[in-house]
């Protein structure tokens, strides 16, 4: 057990190193690759019934007792990136599958590894936490109805298909999990070492799955959705900090809500995508789980070495462990 808990430990802490490794290797050699498509949906489940197993109570506390923040982060997670999206497909040009996918990718609630990043940030982590949560929660309606107001024009969107589809990958294994917690709490304290290893090991597989299929297409557009995942990423990051501090939030906060809103469930984009667009769609999603794990460590070492605190409620913050 202190092994594999090691072992997690390292997964957790270079997760961007292995999706870019993993990328690559399944890039260039994609053929042992190829037959892990059809899990990609099974694998998103074990991550997000692992992120049901890590949900407290005291996580939803700050709903009820200091909701605006919350509210500001999950409206720009849902109003900023999907717009961005939206634009920049434009703007670029991207060919429907591919700008249906960007569209996509900015649709889904907050990804588990921008609570990470928070933390590192020295912002507010539960504020992060409960973004998080809300945002997954709202996903079965808001991303399937973004996407039709923003997507259509691309391709079909079946609005209430994808509904099931999110309820079935994100709510079921969420629910599951809080429910095995409840009733093992002894058994799932134990295990809550290695869940790292575990989504590590899920979303690289996911990772090349999609990689592997998509090889060609890579190489052949693969620098422009690159281009469009790094500017949305970009634009999400900064308009969530300045979202944050035009409505008044302290510098916590807005560190918070700049990286909850500019890092996506990027597993999420790639199995919504492959089940209702296309394998080519999720191709954003795919460079955008490297990319995010690669911006996000980047800006949260920035905000580590400045001070956060600049008002009494900032100050009244303190930072908790999180795992990915």
């Amino acid at each position: 057990m202190k092994v594999l808990e090691a072992v997690s430990t390292i997964a957790g802490k270079y997760f961007a190193v292995w999706v870019i490794l993993t990328s690559v290797i399944a890039f260039m050699v994609p053929d042992p690759f190829l037959g892990l498509g059809g899990y990609i949906t099974i694998l998103l489940g074990v991550v997000m019934f692992g992120m049901g197993l890590t949900l407290k109570a005291v996580d939803f506390k700050i709903i009820f007792t200091k909701p605006l923040p919350v509210l500001i982060g999950v409206c720009a997670q849902f109003i900023i990136m999907p717009l961005v999206a939206f634009v920049i497909a434009k703007l670029l040009n991207l060919p429907a599958e591919l700008a249906a996918g960007l569209v996509l990718l900015g649709c889904v609630p907050g990804g588990t590894a921008s609570n990470v990043m928070v933390y590192l940030a020295k912002g507010n982590v539960p504020l992060s936490i409960a973004m998080t949560s809300v945002s997954t929660l709202l996903a079965p309606i808001m991303t399937p109805l973004l996407l039709l107001l923003l997507a259509g024009q691309w391709m079909p969107v079946d609005a209430v298909a994808m509904f099931m589809s999110i309820v079935q990958v994100i709510i079921v294994p969420i629910v599951l999990g809080l429910a095995i917690k409840k009733f093992f709490p002894v058994a799932v304290e134990k295990s809550l070492a290695i869940l790292p290893l575990i989504s590590v090991a899920a979303i690289i597989t996911i990772v090349a799955a999609v990689v592997s299929g998509n090889a060609a297409t890579i190489a052949a557009s693969g620098l422009l959705i690159f281009t469009a995942v790094m500017l949305h990423n970009g634009f999400g990051l900064l308009l969530g900090y300045f979202t944050g501090k035009m409505l008044g939030q302290g510098e916590v906060n807005r560190r918070a809500i700049a990286i909850e809103v500019g890092m996506q469930n990027s597993g999420l984009g790639v199995a919504l995508a492959t089940a209702h667009f296309g394998p080519l769609a999720a191709l954003p999603s795919v460079l955008a789980a490297a990319w995010h794990n690669i911006s996000g460590p980047i800006l949260a070492t920035y905000w580590s070495k400045k001070p956060a605190v600049d008002s009494e409620e900032d100050a009244a913050v303190r930072p908790v462990e999180v795992k990915l």
